[in-house]
C-alpha cells in the first residue's frame, strides 16, 4: 500500500504544483521522523520559495490549500508543519495493509518482464571456500534473492575459472604426484579438502624441486594451457576432471549457506566457442592497443585508469580479464540486465572491464558491479587452527555449535509450552547459528570491513538475526494458540477482520511498518543494498515487540472483533517478518 499511497502523492502534488503554476520536477517527497504522525511528507516549498517570491511556509500552506484529500483513497488529510506537507493515512489505507499483508506472498512485487543475471562468488576452484572470501556469496545470493522478490527473472551464475595457469598447475600436480606423496590428510571428508592437498603439493614442489625438474613441469603446465587455448578437447577434459571435482565440494560447502545456482559459467567456454580469439583481434584493432613488455596491452590512461590492461601473452595465451570481456559481452545479448558481485580487491578490474566494454562499442547501463570489503577473522577456536586460513565451513560449524549452547541455555526460560526434542533443538540451532552468520554479513554496507563477533551476531535481546528471528518464531507461537496455521495465516478464517478497530499508537505504528515493506523492497532493489531489507527488519522487529507488549492479542477480557484484528495483524508480521528474511536468506524458525 506504500507504494500506492506514494503514487497518489506524487499525483497530488504534481496537480497542485502545475495549477499553481510551479515546476513539478523535484516533488522533495520523503519519509518524515517518527514522531510526525504523517506517512509522507514533502519539502517541496524549500525549493520553491524563491520562485514564489514568499516564505517556505507560506508556500507549503498555497499548496496544501489545493489538495483535496477527499478525492484521495489513501490519505485522509494534508497538514502543514512549517515548511513541510505531511501526508496523514486513511483508514482505507490501513485496511488495504491489513488485507494485502495476510496473504504469504506478500511484498513480492509485480513482474517487470525484465531478465537478470547476478553473478557471485565464483572462487578459483583450488580448494576449500575461505571465510574471508564469505561475504561474496552470502551478498550475491541476497542480491538476487532481492532482484527475484522485485519482479525481475533472475538467474544466479557461478563464473568458474578453469583456464588459469591455477588450473594448470593443479592438473599436473593432480595427474603427477601419488596420494603417498601427500603429506597431510584431508581435514575434512569432502573432495575438495582431499584434492587441495595436490595443488599444495604441486605449488611446493614448483618452488623446491631442482630447476631441471621445475623446466620440465613447467612445460606440462604450459601445454596444458595451450591446449586450453587452442580449444583441444583432451586438454579441456583433464582439467575438468579436477575442476568439477573441486567445484562440487566447494558448491556443498556454498549449499549450508544456502547459496545455489542455476548455472556454472566456464571461461573455456569462451575460448572453445571462438567468442576470446574474436575479442582479441578487436582488442588488437583499437587505437589503445599497444604491444609491450612481451603482450598485448590497451593503454587506458586516456580513460582515468592509470594500468595497461593485458589482454594477451607472447605466448598467444589469453588471461582472464580477456575471457571474461567475452563472458560480458556473452551476458549482454542473453540478459537484460547483468550484476557481478566483487571483492574491493578487483574494483582495478572492474573499471577496466567497464572501460574496455565501452570502447568495444558496448552498452554498459545495463552493467551494475556490486564491490564489497572482506570479512575479518572471528575470535575463537578457529583462529588456533593450522594451515593456511579459515575455511567456511569452519564458520558455519563454530556457529551451529554456539547457537546450540545459547538455545539449551535458554530452554529454561521459553514461555511457549511446545516441548523441544533434540532434533527440534539441533534444527534450530542451524537456523539461528547460520542465520547470524548471514544476517551479520549482510545486514553491513557492502563497502564497510567487518570484523566478525559472535556475542554481538548471537545476542537474542540485541538487532541480530535471533533478535528477528524470535519476533517471527512469536507470531508463530500467537496463531498456532488460536488454532491457527502460521503458514496460511488468516486465509481459513472467515470472520470478516475490521482494520478500525487497530486504534492504539503501537498498531497503527506496527500496521503502518508492515505496510512499507513492499516500498524498502522496491528502493533496495533499485540500489541493489539487500542491507535495507536488514535494517528494515530490525525496525520492524522494534514495532513488534512494542505491539506485542502493549496489546494483548489472546487474554480473556479482549473484546472478540479485536481478538479477530489482532490476529490479522499478527499474521501480517508473519508473513512480512519471514519474506524479508528470507531476502536476506535467513531461516525463520516456528519455535525458538
Amino acid at each position: 500500500m506504500f507504494l500506492s499511497l506514494r503514487a497518489e502523492v506524487e499525483d497530488a502534488l504534481e496537480r497542485a504544483l502545475a495549477e499553481l503554476d510551479f515546476p513539478t520536477d523535484d516533488l522533495g517527497i520523503e519519509e518524515p521522523p517518527d514522531d510526525v504522525a504523517s506517512v509522507l511528507a514533502s519539502s517541496v516549498a524549500f525549493r520553491l520559495a524563491g520562485e514564489a517570491g514568499a516564505p517556505p511556509p507560506q508556500v507549503a500552506g498555497r499548496i496544501a490549500d489545493e489538495i483535496d484529500a477527499d478525492e484521495l483513497t489513501y490519505v485522509a488529510d494534508v497538514q502543514t508543519q512549517g515548511p513541510y506537507l505531511n501526508f496523514l493515512p486513511s483508514d482505507a489505507y490501513l485496511a488495504d495493509t491489513l488485507a494485502e499483508a495476510t496473504d504469504e506472498t506478500y511484498g513480492h512485487l509485480s513482474d517487470r518482464e525484465e531478465s537478470v543475471v547476478v553473478e557471485h562468488t565464483s572462487a578459483n576452484p583450488t580448494g576449500p571456500v575461505h571465510v574471508g572470501r564469505a561475504r561474496n556469496p552470502i551478498i550475491g545470493d541476497a542480491v538476487a534473492n532481492l532482484l527475484d522478490f522485485a519482479g525481475y527473472d533472475v538467474d544466479r551464475h557461478y563464473y568458474v575459472n578453469d583456464a588459469g595457469r591455477q588450473m594448470a598447475v593443479f592438473t599436473w600436480a593432480y595427474e603427477t604426484f601419488d596420494e603417498t606423496a601427500l603429506e597431510d590428510d584431508p581435514e575434512r571428508d569432502r573432495i575438495e579438502y582431499d584434492l587441495v592437498r595436490y595443488y599444495r603439493k604441486g605449488n611446493a614442489y614448483l618452488e623446491n624441486a631442482p630447476e631441471a625438474d621445475v623446466e620440465e613441469a613447467e612445460a606440462e603446465i604450459e601445454a596444458i594451457m595451450q591446449g586450453l587455448e587452442a580449444g583441444d578437447d583432451e586438454a579441456y577434459e583433464r582439467v575438468s576432471e579436477v575442476v568439477d571435482q573441486v567445484l562440487g565440494g566447494m558448491t556443498e560447502c556454498l549449499a549450508r549457506l544456502p547459496a545455489e545456482f542455476d548455472e556454472f559459467v566456464k571461461e573455456t567456454r569462451f575460448m572453445r566457442n571462438g567468442a576470446t580469439d574474436d575479442l582479441v583481434d578487436r582488442l588488437q584493432a583499437l587505437d589503445e592497443a599497444v604491444y609491450e613488455d612481451d603482450a598485448w596491452q590497451l593503454e587506458l590512461e586516456d580513460h582515468g585508469i592509470d594500468k595497461n590492461l593485458v589482454f594477451l601473452r607472447s605466448g598467444g595465451t589469453s588471461l582472464y580479464a580477456t575471457r571474461d570481456l567475452a563472458h560480458h559481452e556473452w551476458k549482454f545479448d542473453e540478459y537484460d540486465r547483468a550484476v557481478t558481485v566483487l571483492g574491493e580487491d578487483h574494483k582495478l578490474q572492474a573499471k577496466q572491464v567497464r572501460t574496455t566494454l565501452e570502447l568495444l562499442g558496448n552498452e554498459t547501463d545495463q552493467l551494475r558491479q556490486v564491490l564489497y570489503s572482506y570479512v575479518n577473522l572471528p575470535e575463537g577456536k578457529m583462529s588456533t587452527r593450522r594451515g593456511t586460513g579459515v575455511d567456511l565451513d569452519d564458520l558455519l560449524d563454530e556457529a551451529i555449535d554456539r547457537a546450540r549452547d545459547e538455545v539449551e541455555d535458554r530452554l529454561d526460560d521459553r514461555i511457549r509450552d511446545d516441548d523441544l526434542d533434540e532434533g527440534d533443538i539441533e534444527r534450530i540451532a542451524h537456523q539461528v547459528g547460520i542465520g547470524a552468520v548471514r544476517y551479520d554479513i549482510v545486514s553491513k554496507q557492502p563497502t564497510k570491513a567487518i570484523t566478525f563477533e559472535w556475542d554481538r551476531a548471537l545476542d537474542f535481546e540485541a538487532q541480530s538475526a535471533p533478535y528477528v528471528q524470535y519476533v517471527h518464531a512469536r507470531c508463530c507461537g500467537i496463531l498456532e494458540e488460536a488454532g491457527i496455521d502460521p503458514e496460511t495465516g488468516m486465509a481459513d478464517v472467515e470472520t470478516a477482520v475490521d482494520a478500525d478497530l487497530l486504534e492504539t499508537e503501537a498498531e497503527r505504528d506496527l500496521l503502518e511498518t508492515i505496510a512499507r515493506f513492499p516500498a524498502v523492497v522496491d528502493e533496495a532493489a533499485d540500489d541493489l543494498e539487500p542491507h535495507q531489507i536488514a535494517t528494515y527488519t530490525r525496525e520492524f522487529a522494534d514495532r513488534f515487540n512494542g505491539f506485542y507488549r502493549e496489546c494483548p492479542v489472546l487474554a480473556d477480557d479482549v473484546d472478540p472483533a479485536v481478538r479477530e484484528a489482532r490476529l490479522a495483524l499478527v499474521a501480517a508480521s508473519k508473513h512480512a517478518v519471514a519474506n524479508a528474511l528470507s531476502i536476506l536468506g535467513v531461516a525463520a524458525p516456528r519455535s525458538m
